[in-house]
């Protein structure tokens, strides 16, 4: 193979398994949501899952979204004190909040830490062959593992990113008012300009990445291969992608939401 020849055939492998990745990531995605709408259910495994998710998620979702909303709103003071602005600065950590930073920041701090874990456990079931036990059991995988962890993350990020957009919005109204802005202005401009749409706008992107999160580290987990050293492989597949996915997916539906 000549010199130009090998670049030429490394991208067209590159590419190859690009779609064969996103061929099966597909598959698995519709079977997990085939069987999470088919009986019988499993109330108790959704519940436990929607625990790791979101209960435990709770304490690094509160911290991320105050501090998040006090910076923003020392750096929009700074910026807006030129033009002598301030009645603007309320609505503006709101709408910031509520529209990208409260559920990109939850999505990304609850991959860090959920994600991970999904991938790391799928992976370690895969290698020490709990997955091929189960459908030797006549068990689906899919149906006992992914759907459950899965559901969870569609319905506990927009709950974990409403409360990062409150608490992010209280963190920066303590700033503003440790600034010397009227608290009053404070609030009544976010009554004023901020809407119903830019929350339920961010709630929808939060149900996105829920999705994106779990489905990815379930996936990577789920095909893994290589003992001990495939399982950190997986673990870390799992996160870049899904902070790549989740940023990408961001402004995509940005761009189709405003």
């Amino acid at each position: 193979m000549n010199t130009l020849a090998r670049p030429v055939a490394a991208l067209g492998r590159a590419i190859l398994d690009t779609v064969f990745h996103l061929g099966r990531y597909a598959i698995l995605s519709a079977k997990a949501f085939f069987f999470s709408i088919l009986p019988p259910w499993r109330p108790r495994a959704i519940l436990k899952q929607m625990e790791f998710v979101g209960v435990d998620s709770l304490l690094v979702v509160i911290l991320t979204g105050i501090f998040t909303g006090g910076v923003f709103t020392l750096q929009i003071i700074y910026g807006f004190r030129r033009f002598s602005a301030d009645s603007m600065v309320g609505p503006t950590v709101a709408t910031a909040m509520t529209r990208e930073l409260g559920p990109v920041l939850t999505a990304l701090m609850v991959t860090g830490r959920v994600g991970s874990s999904m991938a790391a456990e799928m992976a370690a079931m895969k290698v020490t062959e709990q997955i091929d036990a189960l459908t030797v059991m006549a068990a689906e995988p899919v149906k006992y593992l992914i759907s459950p962890r899965i559901i969870a993350g569609i319905f506990m990020l927009p709950l974990l990113t409403a409360v990062a957009d409150a608490v992010g919005v209280v963190g920066g109204y303590f700033v503003a008012m440790s600034k010397g802005l009227d608290s009053g202005q404070f609030v009544g401009r976010i009554q004023d300009i901020v809407i119903m749409d830019d929350v339920f706008d961010g709630l929808v992107k939060a149900a996105v990445f829920g999705f994106i999160l779990t489905s990815v580290g379930c996936y990577s987990g789920y095909y893994c291969k290589g003992g001990a050293e495939g399982v950190g492989k997986a673990t870390t597949i799992a996160v870049v992608v899904s902070y790549v996915t989740i940023l990408v997916g961001d402004f995509i539906m940005t761009a189709l939401m405003y």
